[in-house]
């Protein structure tokens, strides 16, 4: 006959056995989190500019150490309206955010960027520092500069104020989607800085009567220049060199009264998942090695100081030591809360 005992089990074994039913439940969830732990998203720009990402930061320095890197692309509006719309979220879907410096002044703004701890960054003493941000670390710049066909200028210009001049009328270009360096440029050559823009509003009324030709974007600037339309213009130095390989016969020259620096930056989510895993992108985004392969791929400088380039390729790309030292950031905090103004003021009285 069968015991009683040997069909009740003991609280011992049936305690034993839920465990051993459990334990692969608890691995799971522990291999889970593991990987959890090193899983990096990255909201950023796609095509060449991810896949370069991919190629010069992801696999030789993260990839490498054991990191899995998710890549999360789309252009910046929607992804910092993702960044906003996420922003009661205790946990957030994104590590770290590409974005340029007017977006990461914005999106300070918003409330949704970590305020980032330099001590966590072992690249940090490196950096620029006129590229340093509370917010963001710089990962690539470029500075703008005057662009010029030779053959319809006789004299090189030098100085923002050749935009202006009544000697070079009718041969002048400005981009629309750039009105805000624009401005910026022409407050600069009135006698104005980045935090007081009135000046801009004489230099660039004097431009219009002078039949300026506006062109909505970087490419229609390129056609004019190609086409010989116009002769002059403002442009990131970076764009220029991908107009010079393209064939448009244009020269450039560091303006002195300064640099006006544009930069590609990467933060930190305030509520990103792996805030480990986002410091630990941007240090390999600092990485000597990282900054220089792309400034080969992509033509734009690096942002740190111990990145050296070859002498003929930070001729075509760069500035001098002399001009880096003329290198002006733009303050996107005032950017920020006079943008609406400013866009106003230019679709009605410059435009108008």
């Amino acid at each position: 006959m069968t015991s009683i005992k040997s069909i009740h089990p003991s609280r011992r074994n049936v305690l034993a056995g839920a465990t051993a039913l459990a334990a692969p439940a608890l691995i799971g969830s522990s291999l889970r989190a593991a990987a959890e732990d090193k899983r990096i998203v990255v909201g950023t720009w796609g095509g060449d500019y991810a896949n370069l990402l991919h190629k010069n930061i992801e696999i030789p320095f993260l990839e490498s150490k054991g990191w899995q890197v998710v890549q999360d692309t789309e252009s910046d509006a929607p992804r910092r309206a993702k960044m906003v719309a996420e922003k009661r979220l205790p946990r957030g879907t994104t590590d770290v955010q590409a974005l340029s410096d007017l977006n990461v002044a914005e999106m300070a703004a918003a409330g949704v960027l970590e305020k980032l701890d330099y001590a966590k960054l072992s690249r940090a003493a490196h950096v620029l520092p006129v590229l340093k941000s509370d917010y963001a670390v710089p990962h690539i710049y470029s500075g703008l500069v005057l662009v010029y066909n030779p053959k319809m200028l006789k004299t090189p210009p030098g100085s923002l104020n050749d935009l202006f001049d009544p000697g070079n009328a009718g041969k002048v270009g400005v981009i629309d989607i750039q009105y805000i360096y624009t401005v910026m440029a022409a407050a600069i050559a009135g006698g104005g800085s980045v935090t007081n823009f009135e000046p801009a509003k004489a230099k660039l009324l004097g431009l219009k009567k002078q039949g300026v030709k506006i062109y909505p974007t970087n490419e229609g600037m390129a056609q004019g220049l190609k086409t010989e339309e116009v002769g002059l213009c403002m442009m990131w130095k970076a764009r220029c060199v991908q107009w010079q390989k393209a064939g448009i016969p244009v020269e450039s020259v560091a303006p002195k009264e300064g640099v006006i620096a544009y930069q590609s930056l990467f933060s930190i989510p305030k509520n990103a998942p792996n805030k480990e895993g986002g410091y630990a992108y941007l240090d390999a985004v600092l990485q000597s090695q990282a900054q220089i392969a792309f400034a080969n791929d992509m033509g734009y400088n690096p942002t740190v100081n111990d990145a050296p380039i070859p002498d003929d390729l930070r001729k075509r790309i760069g500035f001098t030591d002399e001009e880096e030292k003329r290198l002006i950031a733009p303050d996107y905090s005032y950017v920020v809360q006079n943008d609406a103004k400013w866009k106003e003021w230019w679709d009605k009285e410059f435009k108008g």
